[in-house]
């Protein structure tokens, strides 16, 4: 059966709506008087901009929907830590050995070509109780400057290799780097996919300093945030050990002085 099948019906945001008048507004200026040609070309060049800086805004809305925090239904008390990039052989089983000493629930955005690399890491990670989710199939660097087919294989591909090898279909899709362009949503919408970026990232990736990462994802920490951590690709330490390893019991210290458990974003949905 085709995962695109009987896929709710796609609402362009506001910015779309109007970025499309502003198109045929253009147009129809160049046609009935050809003279306007500066103001038309100047109107379609600030249009353009204000697409891609909300298309390089990661937390942006301007796009379509996107998770910045958890829905007001969830647990006042509820956050989720989020992990990208995985799975990692070397990084992901020390991760959930850390989470289940904590009886944590986390949400691991993977990559589908490392799902099908590490399927037994995959599986094991939901066995555990947590939720993998979609990251896209390559993580190419490139991914917002694909056109809407090429952004629909590379993030459907990702859907069907977590589904064969863990037996559950992702529900939320995170771009690589956040980074996006006004075909994603569409491609969203036919998948049934919710996108989500964060609340607060710790640049865990480029950042050794695990008190600093700490420091960006702790303060403030409150109920309805959305965390982001990184097992693949994760930059490590003075003594070797990936940055989030060093993070994450001091995170866990954080949540329980506030009163704060770590949720799946699964369980947010309403």
């Amino acid at each position: 059966m085709n995962p695109a099948e009987n896929s709710p019906r796609w609402t362009p945001s506001p910015l779309l709506v109007a970025s499309g008048a502003i198109h045929l507004g253009a147009a129809a200026a160049l046609i009935a008087r050809p003279g306007t040609w500066p103001w038309a070309l100047g109107a379609l060049a600030v249009n353009h901009l204000a697409l891609a800086g909300a298309g390089l805004w990661p937390r942006s809305q301007l796009l379509g929907s996107n998770w910045t925090r958890l829905p007001a239904c969830g647990g006042l008390s509820d956050v989720a830590i989020t992990i990208d990039d995985g799975p990692d052989p070397d990084v992901t089983p020390a991760v959930l050995a850390q989470l289940e000493a904590e009886r944590a629930c986390a949400t691991f955005f993977c990559i589908g070509e490392r799902v099908l690399r590490y399927p037994d890491l995959a599986q094991e990670i939901v066995r555990r109780g947590h939720a993998i989710e979609n990251h896209s199939q390559r993580h190419r660097h490139n991914f917002s400057l694909l056109g809407p087919n090429s952004m629909y294989a590379e993030v459907s591909r990702a859907q069907e290799c977590i589904l064969r090898v863990t037996g559950s279909s992702p529900r939320f899709f995170r771009a690589p780097a956040g980074l996006r362009n006004p075909f994603l949503d569409p491609v969203l919408t036919r998948l049934r996919l919710q996108l989500t970026s964060w609340t607060r990232r710790g640049f865990d990736t480029v950042n050794t300093d695990a008190a600093a990462v700490l420091r960006r994802l702790a303060q403030p920490l409150q109920g309805g945030d959305i965390l982001l951590l990184h097992d693949g690709h994760a930059a490590r330490g003075r003594n070797g050990r990936a940055v989030i390893l060093e993070v994450l019991p001091q995170l866990f210290d954080a949540l329980k002085t506030r009163g704060l458990k770590s949720v799946t974003l699964r369980s947010a949905l309403p």
